[in-house]
């Protein structure tokens, strides 16, 4: 089961919207025999995104989930999105898997959502490769991503490739490691070459700067070099490993998603230099009845626990919980304790996520990002583990709300059957927030942004159909004191008798004083 650990790598695709994550895992998917078409975001017909309000907007609004197998590895990606409306998705996912690719345009730069998907990394102490993607476009430029990089990120980034060629002409790659130069056919196929002449300068450069950051990730190595030592491949891959999942720098490759070129040299480097989840540290939650720490290390003989951190809302299937294993085996069936929620639950079938795809899988182990259907209590953050040793693992809060709407209803009286579908979609996407208003009567749903809204709203009708009406928030206004006053009132009413007659006096600071005759 150790080997099984080591071989397995479970990779999240970070970065703005738009820098082409669900093309590189469209690519990847396709080299590795997983998928026999390439689809493409532009043509609404890739294998992660497949929702109709991603399809109609061209963007990642919820995580994508597939695996594929590189030289006797498997490897899990999670196509996350880029858009900030729909953010909070790609911090949870991040969660659980054991490293990144942070996709930097070769265009544009870092941009703000990749600076925030960076600093969700720092925060798990998550290792990260840096991919800086479509040099193929008009005014790509490859120096100067790379140095928007070393001035937005830490640790250093530190250049594996260079790119052969620029914009209409990038066609192949320099590994600076090898020393190879490879390029590129229509389908992706590479062929080795030797180094450009006019290169060779710039090669020998780099590649004595990329010696000298590598060397710093192991202190032996870093005495040698010093010294003058010459430092073989087979050291400087290990040493490049070392500094990778350490932290100690980020390595950056080259690549073009949509021509396939460099697509097979990021594979290698996932497989060879990724870490698996033996790799990480362990993970440390809170006993529940005690409330020490605990420590899980990913061992198939230690008790079974787990952390929900996506789950995905269906009005015909159910809802459909993602867990990522960190200790322990599930087999094809069985139950588990939901600790948050003090319940036992049972499942009938462990799944395996590709893409709009529920595969039955036999068992998992550590490491495995796997999901259960038709869960009657559990929810995202839910801590799930053997009832005889119970564990409690932290889980983050969604992003703030930034805009919020009235909804109201196509029909007349269907105000219960909103707020039931709606509690159903906030099931599905944490960021959303609903309440009823006692003032205004008003249901009120909040997000990270229109565009957010918008697609809740589609949602709603094409799950549920409900049909919404989106409108501006009713502000109740209420009256305040604002100074000290006073005000004085007579009563006086005469009908015979002694007849009626009272003095009032009521002053702001809620002394009064009276005075009445009958």
């Amino acid at each position: 089961m150790t080997e099984m650990v080591d071989k397995i790598r479970n990779i999240a695709l970070v970065g703005h919207g738009n820098s082409g994550k669900t093309s590189l895992a469209e690519v990847m998917l396709y080299q590795t025999g997983v998928i026999n078409r390439l689809g493409r975001v532009e043509d609404g017909n890739t294998s992660m995104d497949f929702e109709p309000e991603e399809l109609k907007r061209n963007i990642s609004i919820s995580s994508g989930f597939n695996q594929f197998n590189w030289k006797k590895h498997s490897v899990t990606l999670v196509d996350t999105p880029g858009d900030q409306n729909f953010f909070t998705d790609t911090k949870f996912c991040m969660q659980a898997v054991d490293g990144a690719i942070v996709l930097v345009d070769a265009v544009d730069g870092v941009k703000v959502q990749t600076d925030q998907a960076w600093g969700f990394a720092e925060s798990l102490n998550l290792p990260c490769v840096i991919l800086i993607n479509k040099l193929d476009r008009e005014r790509a430029d490859f120096s100067r991503a790379f140095q928007d990089a070393v001035k937005s990120f830490d640790p250093k980034p530190v250049m594996l490739h260079l790119p052969i060629g620029s914009e209409s002409t990038f066609r192949g790659i320099v590994d600076l490691i090898a020393m190879k130069a490879y390029t590129y056919d229509a389908n992706g196929k590479a062929t080795a070459i030797d180094i450009p002449s006019d290169m060779q300068s710039q090669v020998e450069e780099e590649r004595e700067k990329l010696v000298e950051n590598i060397a710093e990730a192991d202190d032996t190595l870093l005495e040698r070099y010093l010294e003058g030592e010459s430092i073989s491949d087979d050291e400087l891959k290990n040493a490049l490993k070392k500094g990778t999942i350490s932290r100690i720098f980020s390595p950056v490759l080259c690549a073009s998603a949509i021509k396939a070129v460099g697509i097979d040299l990021l594979m290698d480097f996932i497989v060879n230099c990724m870490p698996s989840p033996a790799d990480r540290p362990a993970r440390t939650g809170i006993d529940p009845v005690t409330g020490n720490k605990i420590e899980r290390m990913p061992d198939a003989d230690a008790p079974f626990s787990a952390f929900v951190f996506k789950t995905v809302a269906d009005p015909y299937a159910g809802r459909l919980s993602i867990f990522r294993i960190v200790s322990g085996q599930l087999g094809t069936d069985g139950n588990f304790y939901n600790v948050n929620k003090e319940a036992r639950e049972r499942f009938n079938q462990l799944l395996s996520i590709a893409g709009k795809e529920q595969k039955p899988v036999k068992g998992a182990g550590p490491g495995a990002i796997v999901a259960v259907a038709k869960l009657k209590e559990t929810f995202t953050g839910n801590t799930l583990c053997d009832e005889a040793n119970k564990i409690k693992f932290s889980f983050p809060e969604p992003l703030p709300t930034l805009i919020t709407f009235a909804i109201t209803t196509k029909g007349s009286g269907d105000e219960d059957k909103i707020y039931i579908s709606l509690t159903k979609m906030l099931e599905e996407d944490p960021a959303l927030k609903l309440e009823r208003t006692a003032e205004t009567k008003e249901i009120l749903l909040s997000g990270r942004g229109q565009v957010h809204i918008e697609a809740t709203v589609e949602k709603l009708k094409r799950k549920y159909n409900v049909e919404v009406h989106l409108n501006t928030p009713k502000v109740p206004y209420r009256e305040t004191i604002k100074k000290k006053v006073r005000v004085q009132g007579r009563h006086k009413k005469q009908s015979g008798g002694h007849g009626q007659f009272a003095d009032v006096m009521l002053d702001s600071d809620g002394a009064s004083a009276s005075r009445r005759r009958i």
